[in-house]
Order: structure tokens, then C-alpha cells, then sequence
């Protein structure tokens, strides 16, 4: 059972990286009123990317609004707060939420 495992684990290969973000989003919660490609309460994140793809602060500005929240964006249904995610995370997060093109 541990081989089996370990070979699953190892045939991930590059796609363990977007897999342990996506473990993160669901962590903390993001995957409640977010998906990767549909809208749910809020933005896609894939559209979310399309936004910003031109924008070089974008890392910031959103890790920010993850922390902070923020409302009309995107709609007038407001993101609310998240305290419990460190700056850290949530510069990772919106990072990973940026490569989802």
C-alpha cells in the first residue's frame, strides 16, 4: 500500500506544486465562494488572473484583499476579511490564484 502511495505521489510529478496551492485554498477556506474555472460567490480564479495579468503589483494588491477583503470588484457581494491567513499565505495564495490562466 506505501508503494502505491509513493508511486501516485511521484507520478504527480510538476503538478504537486498547484496541488499543495490548491490544498492551501481549501485550508483557508477560499474554495467556499471560489473555483478554480467557474464562478461561485465570487470570481473564478482563473478569471481573477485575467484581470490582473498585466498588473505587476497584482501579488500584493490581492494578497492584501485576502487578508483585508474587500467589495466592487467584482459585484456588489463583498469578500470578507480573512484574519486567520498569514501574509505569507496569502501572498502564496494570490500567486497561485495569478498562474491559474
Amino acid at each position: 500500500m506505501k508503494k502505491a502511495l509513493l508511486l501516485a505521489a511521484l507520478s504527480l510529478g510538476c503538478a504537486a506544486p498547484a496541488f499543495a496551492d490548491l490544498a492551501l485554498a481549501t485550508s483557508k477556506n477560499c474554495m467556499s465562494c471560489h473555483a478554480v474555472d467557474r464562478k461561485v460567490l465570487g470570481p473564478s480564479f482563473k478569471d481573477v488572473a485575467a484581470k490582473y495579468k498585466d498588473n505587476k503589483g497584482a501579488v500584493d494588491a490581492l494578497a492584501t484583499k485576502i487578508v483585508k477583503g474587500g467589495s466592487g470588484v467584482w459585484g456588489q457581494i463583498p469578500m470578507p476579511a480573512n484574519n486567520q491567513v498569514s501574509e505569507a499565505d496569502a501572498k502564496k495564495l494570490a500567486a497561485w490564484v495569478l498562474s491559474t490562466k
